[in-house]
């Protein structure tokens, strides 16, 4: 089975997104749906990882490497995780 998921936001002539997709016939139509949209926070997570935590500068060696990408997760890991508790207040 083929999946066409379109994006037609309302006062649109025509859809402004298409995704096609193999995924199997009995899921659940949202599903689809949520991963296609997924992208964009995969796509945000990269960009972060790249510009604010530099995961681009490589070492000099691969112990150098893996120990700055080893750092870079853990501090990407813990913006996510600040980011998605609201409880906490943010400092001045």
């Amino acid at each position: 089975m083929q999946w066409l998921i379109a994006q037609w936001p309302r006062g649109e002539d025509e859809p402004v997104k298409y995704w096609v997709s193999n995924l199997p016939a009995d899921i659940l139509a949202r599903d689809p749906v949520r991963l296609a949209k997924l992208r964009w926070r995969i796509e945000h997570n990269y960009r972060e990882l790249k510009t604010i935590l530099d995961l681009g500068s490589e070492g000099g060696s691969f112990t150098g490497w893996h120990r700055h990408l080893t750092l870079v997760t853990a501090a990407h890991l813990f913006l996510t995780e600040q980011r998605s508790c609201p409880k906490i207040p943010a400092r001045a």
